[in-house]
């Protein structure tokens, strides 16, 4: 995962942890419901981003094998 990426899905989910708290904090469900689901979304994107690591290292090793 590019470094940029790392930082703006870190963004994405501090925004929503401040949106969730906010909204706890005022009684604002949408807003705290909105927080966590900017918080999911950083999450499934973190998980998209190591699968999409995972296999390109294992495309390399397969390549590094095959051109032994």
């Amino acid at each position: 995962m590019s470094l940029g990426d790392k930082i703006s899905n870190k963004a994405e989910e501090f925004g929503g942890k401040a949106k969730e708290t906010a909204g706890d904090a005022t009684g604002n469900e949408e807003l705290k419901a909105e927080g966590r689901t900017d918080q999911a979304s950083a999450g499934l994107k973190n998980v998209v981003e190591d699968v999409k690591d995972a296999v390109g290292e294992g495309i390399g090793k397969i390549k590094n094998v095959f051109s032994k």
